[in-house]
Formats: structure tokens, sequence, C-alpha cells
């Protein structure tokens, strides 16, 4: 098995970890559970308080953890990886606009939190039905919302 984090370069790592935390529903302190040789290793390097600042758990522990790496250079260029948040179950059998109201919803949610939105598409077809929304986080990395 691999186990595996992403890492994120940041100018401001706690700023990032603070949005990503929200956007996610990731914390700063490593899970418990379940109980591996990896969240023993986070933990053993917690600060004193048992959390990270510049690092977020899923806190079932079971989606890879995230770290915001400082670097001193700014983002150039567009992103080589980016996340895709999904704001719905992928439930097709949702209709098409409860789904682009979920969407949205969650696309004001993380402009409240720092986020600008980049462009959005869609497409209201019963063979491809889509919406989803380029965004990027407060340092200017790219992320969809769908």
């Amino acid at each position: 098995m691999v186990f595996f984090q992403l890492t994120i370069d940041a100018n401001d790592p706690a700023r990032l970890a603070r949005f990503w935390g929200r956007a996610l529903g990731y914390v700063h302190v490593p899970p418990t559970e379940p109980d591996t040789t990896w969240w023993a290793h986070y933990r053993g390097r917690a600060d004193d308080d048992g959390t990270f600042y510049d690092r977020l758990f899923d806190p079932e522990g079971l989606r890879p953890p995230l770290w915001f790496q400082e670097v001193p250079e700014t983002k150039a260029g567009k992103n080589r990886l980016h996340l895709d948040l999904y704001a719905t179950a992928r439930d097709d059998a949702l209709p098409y606009a409860e789904r682009v109201r979920l969407v949205e919803a969650k696309v004001d949610e993380l402009v409240a939190l720092g986020a600008r939105v980049q462009r959005r598409a869609s497409q209201d077809d019963p063979e491809d039905a889509f919406h989803f929304v380029v965004m990027q986080d407060p340092e200017g990395n790219e992320f969809c919302v769908a």
C-alpha cells in the first residue's frame, strides 16, 4: 500500500491551511483512528498542543493529508495539478437546476473565505449535463467546484 500527502507550495501556509480546512472539512490535528504508523508519525511531530499550522488532516483518517510548504516565490503560471470539489454526491437523479444550486452555494461559501471565481461552464443536456466553476484560492491556485 502507498501512503501519500498532497504538498502545496505557499507563501502563507497558515492562511492557506485555514482556507482549505474550511473548504474540505479537514482539521489541523492528526487523526487517532484508524491507528496507523503514519498517523502516529504525524502526532509525534505536531506542535505542543497536538496541532499543525501548515498541515491538514481528514478527521476520519481516510483521505490524504495536505501540507502547505512555505516557499519564497509567488505562484507563476497555471497549476499542473488541481483539486475538484464536488458539491453533490454525483447523483444524476438530482434535477440539473438543483445540482447547479448546490454548486453555486459552495462557490458562494468559498468566495466568502477568500477564493475568487475565474470562470463558469454549464451544459443542460440530458445526455451529458454539467455545471462547474473554476476558482482560485487566496494565493491564486486553481481548483474546480462541480
